[in-house]
């Protein structure tokens, strides 16, 4: 599986500056429109990958998704989809209010829904690219730990990360973050990292970003690694 789509290599990732406004923007969308919608239908707000970006799962043939620039909506009324422009459009889009449902943890990103989103499409798709690497790679990692009682992965809006939990260890993607603004993978151990050395680079535990991780395979071999030394 290549990282991203053939016309898009990894000598061809977009400006920092253009792939961090662009995972911004997908994250207010996540946010404010996907998690609003599914938690309005559901209660849950977990997305997940999907071609092209990301969606809420189906609840009762109603699925809202990201693809490329769009957002698109399926239900009863077929679909409809329109170019990502501003959070209120959004979710006028879907037919829903928008605001991150929170009790607990406040969203990452503010509620603006007015502010012009900006997705560039080249961006957009290495992001896609990127959680469904993320997904490859967390599927072989649940068979193999499946001793761990591994959990589901899914995006979690708030934090717009694919992850996934097994033995008290978080393995997941992320699309970058303020911290690291690149692409990652990351192996977390709830205790955090038993050392720090060439592997635990991080305070949370270990991390590979998109210019070391070019297929599912490598991000296997690297969550598999962690688990590893993490068991030994």
């Amino acid at each position: 599986m290549s990282l991203v789509s053939d016309d898009v290599g990894m000598s061809e990732l977009p400006p920092l500056d253009v792939l961090v406004s662009t995972r911004n923007s997908l994250h207010q969308v996540a946010e404010h429109v996907l998690a609003a919608a599914r938690k309005t239908w559901t209660g849950q707000i977990g997305l997940r990958p999907t071609p092209g970006g990301f969606s809420t799962p189906d609840s009762a043939g109603r699925v809202v998704a990201v693809v490329g620039t769009e957002i698109v909506v399926t239900d009863a009324d077929g679909v409809r989809r329109a170019p990502i422009t501003t959070v209120r459009a959004g979710a006028d889009l879907v037919g829903i209010t928008p605001g991150f449902p929170w009790t607990k943890h406040a969203p990452a990103t503010p509620l603006e829904p007015d502010t012009v989103l900006t997705v560039d499409p080249a961006a957009a798709r290495v992001l896609a690219d990127w959680f469904a690497l993320g997904d490859d790679a967390l599927s072989r990692l649940r068979e193999l730990a499946a001793g761990d009682q591994p959990t589901e992965a899914q995006i979690f809006p708030e934090h717009f990360d694919l992850g996934m939990t097994a033995a008290e260890v978080n393995y997941g993607a992320s699309p970058g973050d303020e911290a690291i603004p690149l692409p990652y993978v990351y192996v977390g151990p709830y205790a955090g990292p038993p050392a720090r050395d060439d592997f635990w680079n991080a305070d949370f535990g270990a991390y590979r970003t998109i210019e070391d991780i070019a297929t599912a395979e490598s991000a296997q071999a690297f969550f598999v690694e962690g688990r590893d030394l993490l068991r030994s």
